[in-house]
């Protein structure tokens, strides 16, 4: 007994661990993340993301020159500013209507895929009512092409200018 108490351990620093090691799983996850969103993402979807951080920054400067300089023409800061809140809101749902993840055209292909299981016959006899068939894919942008999106995406941006340009006067 004796023997096992007089054996010590080395002393170890526990105070730079326990600081360390949440930061360490605060920068492995942010890597993790961001590697994670390099492989993932198509070019479009990067290029968006792009454009929406420079939206951000864009707002936080003019508020930023509003609290610094003043806000004499008050209508040109409320105009730029919702000018960039404006298409911030519209370049993301842009983004959300791009993702392949949201926005399904392959819900056809569970269709064809169900018209395949089901044998020929029947569906030449109009056993298999394709219209009828379900498909379970809650996908809020199932049936929105990319140009389809685009297109409006264009359509609303102009809306949102020329109402910011008369807001302006």
């Amino acid at each position: 007994m004796a023997k096992k108490d007089s054996i010590k351990k080395p002393a170890t620093h526990t105070t730079g661990s326990k600081i360390g090691h949440p930061i360490n799983e605060l920068i492995s996850a942010v890597s993790t993340t961001y590697k994670d969103y390099i492989n993932s993402l198509t070019p479009r979807l990067k290029l968006i993301d792009i454009f929406l951080t420079f939206l951000v920054l864009l707002g936080i400067l003019q508020f930023i020159y509003v609290l610094l300089v003043g806000n004499f023409p008050f209508n040109a800061f409320l105009g730029g500013f919702i000018s960039c809140v404006g298409q911030f809101v519209l370049t993301v749902s842009l983004r959300l209507q791009y993702n392949y993840e949201n926005n399904s055209n392959n819900s056809s292909d569970k269709v064809e895929q169900e018209i395949e299981e089901k044998s020929i016959e029947d569906v030449n006899e109009t056993k298999v009512d394709v219209d009828t068939i379900e498909v379970n894919d809650e996908k809020p942008f199932k049936f929105v092409t990319p140009e389809r999106a685009f297109g409006d995406f264009i359509f609303a941006s102009l809306i949102l200018h020329f109402i910011v340009f008369h807001f302006i006067n």
